[in-house]
């Protein structure tokens, strides 16, 4: 990937919006385009300080220049919950309810909830399973919801979306809703966890609960906060959303009934609350306090039955009572935290002025981020928070002599862990030696927050960073693998895994029958969706790329479908022309996929045939595989070229070797505006893209080689000029729809570039001459060669004699133009092959293809190939160089910007020839 991508991928994310009222916007290929109040549209250009900004509308896909006071910001913790909601109405009302929302985003699992199976049904009873994105690269939020209860069966799916499992549930049970069709589903003011008590649900939509409800106006809400194995009771005076941070988590500034604090009020330097003295305050995610139950008002403090107890520390004073067998147990404190609290002070008066706090959402099944960011210097545990601690196991046995048992030795940074029974989970940060502890010690980030916890840091000294209270410091031989997750599996060789019953499910049939490619909307409904395409496996994206660009829409490359060979003396070659044909070409064209297990034959074969051992497992380029293809069906190759000085050579692809500088390509004579242009144009053009079409580096390419081609190809594939991401010679390739390759043929009529008469003499420095058009071919007529020659800037010119073909020609020539048609591009970014295929006459008929676009299950998966339309590059490709080169390279979609700036490989036909072929 270009230095440019990896700059853009460090820039914040794009912003998103909601457009505040009903606008019209003119388009000079689109025509009017209408915007509803509500739309949600994501900006493309992220350093615009004008009154306009150019979007990309999610609800219809249009790029519009929009003035920024029709433009509501939207929050973005809740644009991901908003983009999937479908009526723009509800998208504005939801925005108004944003702690509402927060709240529902911040829902545990298996929450009960009612949930609205399409518009017209009535609440059905439902628990939350997922809450996140269906695909990968997705921003939008859905929630995956389990049916109950009546409306049980009445799902779509058993929690697998497009192939990949989500959550769990029986079958026609799960369900994927936006965040407007769910609600909250209680019982007399708590969550209801039982269905059975709703058989009816109501019509209405059901009031949000809260996990530490509102009191009346001018009272002080009173919880309680665990720490050290009590219950310290105190008054909520502060609540809500922490400033400066990006978090949703909700935190409660409380003022304490005794002096146990460690907070002052302030946060980043913003009082959010008066706090008397910093020992009688606190700042902690509202998921950390329970409200106060009236028996606890007037006694002392409590030991709560979920906290964990720490045992007494190695001295003669008495400690606390001892814990329960389920309970882990402190096995070392830092004997310089032992401090002496001060006397408590008076509490203060309830401060009758202090709003009463909005609603509070509901714990979370794993602790919220913590309020320091990663650019800030991170305490220990807060200024004045609870010492480090070394914890182990309370069931744990005893270790052996070298300290090494259990696990242990199988652990490593990075391992997910449990500790405890029961269990805490986490993953080992930190792998050490303590000081005063005789065996390896493990510093493990924990899933969940822990009062106890540190931010990574032990007896002042860092060992790793991680959010506060999450932080964990336990012997080595204490941790346990996870047992939330399977046993690491045993490497399995992938070349046989493929040809398994393993793939039995993903199988392709075989297609004896010769298959046409089909086109157009047609084509388009074969192939689109999921599971569709080629399916990769083990580095084959380079393969199935090329055979999708080759085959899948076009019939050019038939002829080696059917190339006779000999079967006695070509066994092999024999096999692999029935295997392409019958398990790749024919079912991909009738069914619109092929399974990897049918691919990684046709590697194997290639494998054998190539002295090079790594077809079926390694990465290769397009080009390789070709070459190693045709010769394993001994095909005649494709081109055939031949240089001024050389016999002809044949060859099946050519790389184009364009000179260092290239003439800049005039602009169009009219070029369009940024107001009228149909694709966002950067005005005024302070920073171009460096642009090249195909048929210029073509042109190029050819007379500074003094080369021909002998005949006329029915199939021509580039590769195109690549220097690596650091040396890039151009920004951006626009592959040339209809490629010209007339004056690039041997022994044919070429017209006079100035008075189309027959053409006798080529010039190489008129090529590159700044006063005569640069960048194209200069022939000349014989006339016309003395008189341009002539002048004293080219008389140092050496015009080549060009071969015609034998007879009499006179006056201006008549003839047809030599094109080829594009139908397909691949592409490359990262390693990792896709490609773009042209599947019907219309601009706008093009699909994107990547066989590995997403995966079901870990190591030993499947990758899950897909193919979808991309009509957006088709405009894109209607441009000039000059026009694309003022083009906002911020303002590209990603199919766009792959298929122009990271163009691997274009390939041509001509019809007719292939034909003849």
């Amino acid at each position: 990937m270009s230095g440019v991508n990896e700059q853009m991928k460090r820039r914040r994310p794009l912003k998103m919006f909601l457009i505040s009222s009903d606008v019209k916007v003119q388009d000079e290929l689109d025509g009017t385009i209408r915007l509803q109040r509500g739309f949600i549209c994501q900006e493309q250009e992220q350093r615009s300080r004008g009154d306009f900004l150019w979007v990309k509308v999610l609800d219809n896909n249009a790029m519009v220049k929009l003035e920024r006071k029709f433009l509501h910001e939207l929050p973005p913790d809740l644009s991901g919950l908003l983009e999937p909601v479908a009526d723009p109405d509800a998208r504005l009302k939801l925005l108004s309810k944003t702690l509402l929302l927060r709240q529902l985003a911040s829902l545990p699992l298996d929450a009960p909830l009612w949930v609205q199976i399409s518009p017209q049904d009535e609440l059905a009873e439902a628990e939350l399973k997922y809450v996140g994105p269906t695909t990968r690269g997705s921003s939008a939020v859905l929630f995956g919801v389990q049916l109950k209860g009546s409306a049980a069966g009445k799902g779509l799916s058993n929690g697998t979306f497009r192939g990949h499992r989500l959550f769990s549930c029986p079958d026609a049970c799960g369900l994927l809703v936006p965040v407007s069709l769910i609600r909250l589903r209680r019982c007399n003011g708590k969550h209801h966890h039982s269905s059975s008590n709703h058989p009816n649900p109501p019509h209405h939509h059901p009031q949000q609960s809260q996990s530490v409800p509102v009191t009346a106006q001018n009272q002080v809400q009173r919880v309680c906060f665990p720490m050290e194995d009590n219950l310290h009771p105190g008054e909520v005076h502060f609540c809500g959303l922490l400033p400066g941070c990006n978090s949703s988590v909700m935190y409660v500034g409380v003022l304490l009934d005794h002096a146990v604090g460690n907070w002052d009020g302030f946060f980043r330097g913003e009082q959010l609350c008066h706090i008397p003295s910093p020992d009688y305050g606190l700042l902690v995610p509202v998921t950390k306090v329970s409200l106060e139950s009236k028996s606890h008002r007037h006694s002392p403090a409590q030991h709560p039955k979920s906290i964990l107890r720490p045992a007494p520390p190695p001295i003669s004073k008495p400690g606390p009572s001892s814990p329960s067998a389920s309970a882990p147990k402190v096995a070392l404190m830092p004997p310089d935290k032992q401090a002496v609290r001060p006397p408590p002070l008076p509490p203060p008066k309830p401060l009758n002025k202090q709003l009463p706090p909005p609603p509070l959402p509901p714990p979370k099944p794993v602790s919220p981020t913590t309020p320091t960011e990663a650019d800030q210097p991170l305490q220990t545990n807060g200024e004045h928070g609870p010492p480090s601690l070394l914890w182990t196991p309370d069931n744990g046995e005893a270790a052996g002599e070298d300290g090494e048992a259990g696990q242990g030795g199988e652990l490593e940074v990075g391992s997910m862990v449990e500790v405890n029974d029961p269990p805490l989970f986490g993953v080992i940060r930190w792998i050490g030696r303590l000081g005063g502890i005789t065996e390896s010690v493990a510093g493990i980030e924990l899933d969940q927050e822990l009062s106890a916890g540190t931010d990574g840091s032990y007896l002042g000294e860092r060992h790793f960073r991680c959010p506060a209270n999450k932080g964990l410091f336990v012997k080595l031989r204490n941790c346990r693998r996870d047992s939330r997750f399977p046993a690491p599996e045993t490497p399995v060789n992938q070349v046989e895994r493929c040809n398994s019953i393993a793939f039995a499910e993903w199988g392709s049939e075989r297609v004896e029958d010769h298959t046409p490619p089909v086109e157009g909307d047609e084509a388009r409904e074969l192939y689109e969706g999921w599971k569709r395409g080629i399916q990769g496996h083990l580095n084959s994206c380079y393969l199935d790329a090329t055979l999708f660009s080759l085959f899948s829409c076009c019939s050019s490359a038939d002829w080696v479908l059917f190339w006779p060979s000999d079967p006695e003396q070509d066994q092999n070659s024999k096999h692999a022309q029935d295997l392409l044909r019958c398990e790749v070409v024919n079912p991909l064209r009738r069914f619109g996929y092929v399974c990897a297990s049918k691919t990684m034959a046709l590697r194997r074969l290639l494998e054998a045939e190539n002295s090079d051992k790594g077809f079926t497992n390694q990465e290769k380029d397009p080009e390789e595989f070709l070459n190693t293809l045709f010769q394993l069906l001994r095909v005649e190759p494709l081109l055939k070229i031949r240089s001024m000085t050389q016999q002809p050579q044949e060859c099946h692809l050519y790389q184009l070797f364009p000179p260092t500088t290239l003439p800049s390509s005039p602009s169009s004579p009219l070029p369009l505006s940024p107001i009228h242009s149909p694709i966002p144009l950067s005005s005024p053009p302070s920073t171009r893209m460096r642009v090249a079409s195909v048929q210029a580096l073509l042109e190029s390419s050819f007379i500074h080689s003094g080369l021909k081609f002998v005949e006329a190809p029915s199939c021509l594939v580039l590769l195109m000029p690549r220097f690596g991401k650091d040396f890039k010679m151009f920004d951006a390739i626009l592959p040339t729809q209809s490629l010209d390759i007339t004056d690039l043929l041997d022994d044919t009529l070429r017209q006079c570039s100035i008075c189309q008469a027959l053409a006798e003499w080529e010039c190489l420095q008129c090529y590159d001459d700044p006063d005569i058009t640069p960048g194209h071919l200069k022939q000349y007529c014989h006339t016309c060669n003395t008189q341009v020659h002539s002048h004293r800037k080219r008389e140092s010119h050496s015009p080549v004699k060009v071969s015609i073909p034998e007879g009499s020609w006179s006056g201006p020539l008549h003839c047809t133009r030599q094109r080829m048609s594009l139908f397909a591009v691949t592409c490359i970014e990262t390693s990792h092959y896709v490609s773009f295929v042209k599947h019907g006459p219309l601009p706008t008929d093009w699909l994107f293809f990547d066989s590995m676009a997403d995966r079901e299950g870990g190591e030993n998966g499947f990758n899950i190939p897909q193919v979808r339309a991309c009509p957006e590059v088709g405009r894109f490709l209607s441009l000039s160089e000059g026009e694309l080169s003022r083009v906002d390279a911020s303002s590209l979609r990603e199919s766009a910007r792959r298929l122009l700036c990271d163009a691997y490989m274009c390939l041509y036909h001509s019809p007719d020839l292939s034909l003849y072929k």
